[in-house]
């Protein structure tokens, strides 16, 4: 692989690190199943919709709601997080 490592250009390593965060997701989860305490900071929205009993929203470093699930992905209170879920979900 030429340049700065990039996985963009290169199949078997971008499928390498899919499994491996497919790998971490499923560690985290089974924890919590067990009962353990996490703060997980994460971009998969999913996942966190599926784990998480409480979600903290932050943009530019400050917090903008906090909620649980199911009232941050089906009625955000917040602007910004409406403007947010509007664009992934």
């Amino acid at each position: 692989m030429r340049g700065g490592g990039d996985a963009g250009g290169c199949p078997l390593l971008r499928q390498d690190l899919t499994d491996f965060v497919k790998e971490v997701l499923e560690t985290i989860r089974a924890l919590a199943a067990e009962g353990m305490t996490m703060v997980v900071v994460t971009h998969e929205v999913g996942f966190a919709r599926e784990v998480a009993d409480r979600v903290v929203f932050m943009d530019e470093g400050m917090i903008v709601e906090q909620a649980s699930p199911k009232t941050f992905f089906t009625d955000p209170k917040e602007e910004r997080s409406q403007l947010f879920l509007s664009r992934i979900l």
